[in-house]
C-alpha cells in the first residue's frame, strides 16, 4: 500500500517541481514505430523550453501551465540504436534506442502468459533467444475506475534474451518472433495484459456510448459518496459477522511426527489412483487438507544425477517433501507443479515423496493428463497410479465461515478500471497495429462480448486517431469436459461474438479451437496462436493480400432438399476433413430446435450438411461446444475454421 501510495503521488505531482521527466515508456531501450510521425511527451516547469535532439534533427517545445510538453519527430525508416537526448534545465540522455513496428499485445491471462510458463514445451526457445532486436514492454497490474493516470507504473524496455524472454508473454513472443523472421525490423511489444479480467474493465469511459448499465456503473465510481458508504458497508458487516468456527489443527502437520518426516510410521492410509479428483474416489464434499505418499525406487545412478519433481496441476494448495525435505510449494491452482530436488535428497533405494493438498471449494485433487513423473537425468519415473491418501484436516461447511457477505469493489473487474490505468497513458504511442487475447471471464455474459469487443475495437482506435489501425484478436480455444451430445455453450456464444466482430474493418481473428486443453484454460501451446496471429498481421498490417491468412469462415447458406449447403469465405487451396476422411461436429435441427449430429460432406468450396433424423432442417450449427473435439473442417493451408450456428429461412432450392 504505501508502494502505491507513493506511486500516485509521484504522477500526480509529475511537472510541478520543475524537474524533467518523461514517461515511464519512453525509455532506454524502447522500440519506436517506424514510417509514422512519433511524438515524445514529457513533463517540465511550466513555460520551460524542451530541447530534444535526435538523429542530427534539434526541436523544440515549450511546456504548458501544467508542466507538459510534446514534440513530434517525423516519421523514419527502420533502424538504430541511437540515442536521444532532452534538456530542460537538466539533461535526460536515452540509449539503445531501435526504430521498427510496435504491437499492444492486451487481454488476460493467455496473453500475460510468459515463457517461463512454457520452457518445458520450448526448451530450444529458451536457449536460442538472442535478438535483441525483439524487445518487451510489460506494464505492472495497476487498477483505478475512478479516474484517468498520466503515466504507467514503473517498468522498463527488455531485449529478448535466454534470461530476460522468460518474463516476455509467449503468444507476443512467438508473434514477435514470426514477424521479424519475415521483415527483419525491430519488434517492440507492450504488453497490458491482467489475469483474469473482465472486457468491461478495458474500454475507456467514452466507449461504453450506449451502454447502459456499464454507464451507470462507471458514475457511481466516480462518486466519492458512493465509494466511501460501500467501504463502510463492507467495513461494518466484516465487524458484525459472526466469528468464523474454530478449525480443527491439521492432524498432518502437527505433533512431534509430522505425515512427512522420515521417522513417521503411516497407519490408517488408504489407496487412491493419481492423477484424478479425490470426490471422484472416496472423499465425496470434502474441502480441506488430503495427504497423499508414495515410496519410489531408484538406483544409484538416479540418484547421482539433478532431478525435478513433476507434479502436474493441483487443485488448489500444495506443499510437496521429499524424503521429509519441503521442495516446493504453489498456493493457487493454475500454475505447473515443477519442482527442483537439491543434489543428495534422493539416495539409492526407497524414497517417499508426500503431497499435502489444500482445497477449500470445488473438486479438490490432482489434474488428469498432466505430467506427473520424477526425471533424474535421461531418466524418468511415472509416478502416475496408486497413492496412499489420509485426510488430515476438514473445513467448515460453505455458509458458515463468518465471512462478510458484503464484497469489497475490485477495480480491475470494474468498467474502465485497466483502461484508466494500464492503456490511456499509452494512447497515442504510436503503432504498427493491436493483439488481443480475452474472453474467458466473460463467459458468464457470453451474449454481450461482441458488441463489447467492437465497442473496444472502436474505442481504442479512437484513443489512437486511426480508423485502420491493425486489431487481431483470438478466438477462445477447446476448454473443459467433452461433450458428446449436441448441447447449449457459453463458451461457443462467446466464439461467436468474437466471430462477429469480423465485421469491423480491418480485423482478423486467429482461431485457436484445437489449441486448447480441457483441463487447463491456460494451455502450454502458445506458439500456433502467435504464429497464427503473424499470419493475420501480414495480411491486415503487411500488405501481403495473396496470403492465406484463417482458415474457412461462414460465408452462406441455403436448404437444398433436405440438407443445407453451406459456403465459407478464407477457403485457400480448398476444403479439408483434417485427420479423416468424413467431417465431424456438425448439428442440425427442424423448427423444434432439437440437435442432432449430422453428416457432412465436401463438394468444392461448400460443405453439404444432412442427417435422416431431421428431413426439414432449419437449423445448423457447427464446433458448438466448450470443447469440439474432433472439429476437423480446415481448408488446405492447415487452418481450422471457425465454429459457428446459422438458421435457414425460406423454400428449398
Amino acid at each position: 500500500m504505501r508502494l502505491l501510495l507513493a506511486f500516485l503521488m509521484a504522477i500526480t505531482t509529475v511537472g510541478v517541481s520543475g524537474q524533467l521527466k518523461l514517461p515511464r515508456l519512453i525509455g532506454d531501450s524502447m522500440v519506436l514505430q517506424r514510417d509514422q510521425p512519433l511524438p515524445v511527451w514529457g513533463w517540465a516547469g511550466p513555460g520551460e523550453k524542451v530541447t530534444l535532439s535526435f538523429k542530427g534533427l534539434k526541436t523544440t517545445a515549450i511546456a504548458d501551465e501544467k508542466g507538459k510538453w510534446k514534440i513530434t519527430l517525423p516519421a523514419m525508416p527502420a533502424g538504430g540504436p541511437y540515442t536521444m537526448d532532452i534538456e530542460a534545465g537538466s539533461r535526460i540522455t536515452l540509449k539503445d534506442i531501435l526504430i521498427g513496428d510496435v504491437w499492444l499485445c492486451s487481454g488476460q491471462s493467455n496473453m500475460v502468459l510468459t515463457m517461463e510458463r512454457v520452457k518445458e514445451k520450448y526448451p530450444e526457445e529458451i536457449t536460442g533467444a538472442t535478438n535483441s532486436d525483439i524487445r518487451n514492454f510489460f506494464i505492472p497490474t495497476i487498477s483505478d475506475a475512478t479516474k484517468l493516470y498520466e503515466d504507467l507504473p514503473p517498468g522498463k524496455w527488455k531485449g529478448a534474451t535466454p534470461k530476460n524472454v522468460l518474463d516476455i508473454g509467449a503468444v507476443a513472443y512467438f508473434f514477435a518472433k514470426k514477424i521479424y523472421s519475415l521483415h527483419h525490423v525491430p519488434i517492440g511489444i507492450i504488453n497490458a495484459s491482467v489475469g483474469g479480467t473482465p472486457i468491461e474493465a478495458w474500454i475507456s469511459e467514452e466507449g461504453f456510448a450506449g451502454f447502459n448499465t456499464e454507464t451507470q456503473r462507471i458514475a457511481q465510481l466516480h462518486d466519492t459518496a458512493f465509494i466511501n458508504n460501500h467501504a463502510m458497508a463492507v467495513a461494518n458487516a466484516r465487524r458484525n459477522a459472526p466469528p468464523p468456527p474454530k478449525l480443527q489443527p491439521d492432524k498432518g502437520s502437527t505433533g512431534p511426527q509430522p505425515w512427512y518426516s522420515e521417522s513417521y510410521i503411516p497407519q490408517g492410509w488408504h489407496s487412491m489412483q493419481l492423477p484424478g479428483y479425490w470426490a471422484d474416489q472416496g472423499i465425496k464434499g470434502l474441502n480441506g487438507v488430503v495427504w497423499f505418499r508414495k515410496e519410489i525406487e531408484i538406483t544409484a545412478a538416479m540418484a547421482a544425477a539433478p532431478a525435478k519433481l513433476f507434479l502436474g496441476r493441483i487443485i488448489d494448495a500444495d506443499q510437496a517433501y521429499v524424503n521429509g525435505t519441503l521442495v516446493g510449494g504453489i498456493t493457487y491452482q493454475y500454475p505447473p507443479r515443477r519442482y527442483e530436488i537439491a543434489a543428495g535428497l534422493l539416495r539409492p533405494g526407497k524414497n517417499t515423496i508426500v503431497v499435502r493438498v489444500t482445497n477449500t471449494a470445488g473438486k479438490g485433487g490432482f489434474v488428469p493428463d498432466k505430467n506427473y513423473s520424477l526425471v533424474m537425468g535421461a531418466e524418468k519415473i511415472d509416478l502416475r497410479g496408486e497413492w496412499q491418501y489420509k485426510v488430515g484436516q476438514v473445513f467448515p461447511a460453505a455458509g458458515n465461515t463468518g465471512q462478510s457477505p458484503i464484497a469489497p469493489i475490485n477495480m480491475q473487474n470494474e468498467p474502465t478500471g485497466l483502461y484508466n490505468t494500464m492503456v490511456a497513458p499509452l494512447a497515442g504511442y504510436p503503432l504498427k497495429g493491436m493483439l488481443w487475447y480475452q474472453g474467458e471471464t466473460n463467459t458468464g455474459g457470453a451474449a454481450q462480448y461482441g458488441n463489447l469487443l467492437q465497442a473496444l475495437i472502436k474505442d481504442w482506435r479512437k484513443k489512437w486517431n486511426r480508423d485502420d489501425l491493425p486489431f487481431l484478436f483470438v478466438q477462445l480455444p477447446n476448454f473443459n469436459e467433452v461433450q458428446y451430445s449436441p448441447t447449449e455453450s457459453d463458451w461457443a456464444v462467446l466464439r461467436e461474438g468474437q466471430l462477429k466482430a469480423l465485421s469491423v474493418p480491418n480485423t482478423a481473428m486467429a482461431v485457436a479451437i484445437e489449441l486448447g486443453e480441457w483441463n487447463d484454460i491456460h494451455p502450454l501451446n502458445k506458439k500456433d496462436v502467435g504464429e497464427r496471429l503473424a499470419l493475420a498481421a501480414e495480411k491486415m498490417a503487411y500488405g501481403n493480400a495473396s496470403i492465406v491468412h484463417a482458415g474457412p469462415v461462414f460465408k452462406a447458406a441455403y436448404r437444398k432438399e433436405n440438407t443445407i449447403v453451406v459456403s465459407f469465405e478464407s477457403t485457400g487451396t480448398g476444403l479439408v476433413a483434417k485427420g479423416d476422411t468424413v467431417l465431424h461436429y456438425f448439428a442440425i435441427a427442424g423448427s423444434d430446435k432439437k440437435f442432432v449430429w449430422a453428416n457432412a460432406r465436401i463438394e468444392g468450396n461448400t460443405v453439404v450438411v444432412w442427417s435422416d433424423e431431421v428431413p426439414n432442417p432449419e437449423s445448423l450449427r457447427y464446433a458448438w461446444a466448450d470443447n469440439p473435439e474432433g472439429a476437423n473442417l480446415y481448408n488446405k493451408e492447415g487452418l481450422p475454421a471457425s465454429p459457428f450456428r446459422i438458421t435457414i429461412g425460406g423454400a428449398r432450392q
